[in-house]
């Protein structure tokens, strides 16, 4: 087992290894720009490091300075959390030259999961439905035409590598298409420098299903069930939930099945999740697989009891999985919130200094934050500062207990998703379980008139 994990990310990521890391014996690492000196992750760490100025670009990014706090501090393995470098085949192949574990996959199958496209034909190959779309990243204006024809519009334009919404555009008719490919290829090539993108059928208001998995370096691979994370704003995922309400127990073994065999045959290890879209006639088709640990890895832990992030760094170590697919059970149902410092109404960012801060317990509740009275949330990251779990034998449980808690948070000095969160679990499509990817449409303020 590893003596020393420095964490290569911030905030409440960092926080949860950190809470693996103790219960498991394991000494940690913090490393921390100059704007998140006096984060919570840099105190409960065992040593903390600074690896440069508030833009990620110089910090969080910046791989060689993360390579070196390791190499000072006498870390044996780095943990990437999500986001920032924890797809990044760049650090784990830099790790693995350093005598250093990767906390993830191999370079390999990152490399192949990441760029979209090839993911696609290697998941075709291995038996898993995706929906029709170009064999490859798409080159032309005059090529994505033929493709767009026979797929039948709408299409939709996505960046070979990377995600988030970004290097993404809905095409609904041939005009389109001309502007939305230059777009789409620009903002790849920004966000994630390479303009690669490819194309696929779009679905109309489509479910999001996910399905996690934990492989082991000896050929082991397990499902833990799906998640539902159909609430989302701009392909951002506000609201996740396991299992989903409309997946059956046999959709869910045959599911669980695919992904597995799936897993297997690109030498999967570490945790993992299978994206896929639900269409109205109930079809599952995948669209890609994020090889790091999800921001909503908490509700499955919640339904299976297992500790994903544990088990990660065990199997990372070369442990075999601590249980077979056979002793994986589900109990209950969970909610997940994604609490944003940002304005409920225009979306807009809100740092600054949070004044008071008081966030809910009591029966059935998890919280995984970073932030605290008299903390400051800084401009330069992502605006998520707080999930709010809840866990009932229910959905209708978790939904009650979920309720409460957004109810008994207290968090003054900047705006947050809190009053969103409760005008969606409000809503009688969402207490019934009819929501899709468009279901936000209905909060978003109307487009201007032309």
């Amino acid at each position: 087992m590893f003596k020393k994990i420095l964490i290569a990310n911030r905030g409440e990521i960092a926080l949860r290894v950190i809470c693996a890391c103790r219960e498991m014996g394991i000494k940690t690492v913090a490393v921390f720009s100059e704007a998140d000196e006096h984060s919570l992750h840099v105190r409960f760490a065992d040593e903390a490091v600074c690896i440069g100025p508030a833009r990620s670009a110089e910090s969080y990014l910046h791989v060689p300075a993360i390579i070196s706090a390791a190499e000072i501090t006498g870390a044996d393995a780095i943990h990437p959390g999500y986001g920032f470098l924890s797809e990044s085949a760049y650090l784990a192949e830099v790790c693995e030259a350093c005598h250093i574990k990767f906390i993830g996959p191999s370079p390999a199958v990152i490399r192949l999961m990441g760029e979209k496209s090839r993911a696609r034909r290697a998941m075709k190959k291995a038996g898993v439905v995706t929906l029709p779309g170009s064999d490859g990243p798409v080159e032309t204006e005059e090529e994505a035409r033929t493709i767009a024809a026979a797929l039948g519009f709408p299409v939709i334009i996505k960046a070979s590598n990377g995600g988030g919404g970004r290097g993404m555009r809905i095409v609904r008719n041939a005009d389109e298409l001309s502007q939305a490919l230059r777009t789409a290829q620009r903002e790849a090539q920004a966000a994630f420098g390479i303009g690669d993108v490819y194309l696929e059928k779009y679905l109309e208001a489509p479910r999001h299903i996910e399905m996690q998995i934990l492989g082991d370096e000896h050929g082991n691979v397990v499902h833990l069930g799906e998640r539902e994370c159909s609430v989302q704003r701009r392909h951002q995922k506000l609201i996740e939930e396991a299992p989903s309400a409309v997946i059956s127990e046999k959709q869910r073994a045959a599911l669980g099945t695919m992904v597995v065999e799936a897993a297997r045959a690109v030498g999967y290890s570490s945790a993992g999740t299978f994206e896929f879209l639900m269409d109205a006639q109930d079809n599952l088709y995948f669209i890609e697989a994020n090889t790091r640990l999800q921001v909503e890895h908490g509700v499955t832990e919640l339904i299976t009891g297992i500790d994903i992030v544990k088990e990660q760094i065990r199997v990372a170590s070369g442990a075999v999985l601590s249980f077979t697919q056979d002793e994986v059970t589900f109990s209950g149902h969970a909610i997940e919130c994604r609490i944003n410092a940002e304005n409920p109404v225009t979306f807009a960012p809100s740092p600054g200094r949070v004044d008071a801060f008081s966030l809910p317990g009591g029966p059935g509740i998890r919280v995984d934050t970073f932030v605290h009275a008299e903390a400051t949330v800084p401009p330069n990251y992502d605006s998520l500062i707080a999930k709010i779990m809840s866990y009932g034998r229910t959905r209708e449980e978790a939904i009650a207990r979920m309720r409460r808690a957004l109810e008994m948070t207290v968090i003054e000095g900047i705006h947050t998703s809190v009053p969103m969160h409760l005008k969606i679990l409000a809503e009688v499509d969402f207490q019934q379980a009819r929501i899709s990817t468009a279901f936000m449409d209905r909060f978003l303020p109307p487009s201007p008139a032309a």
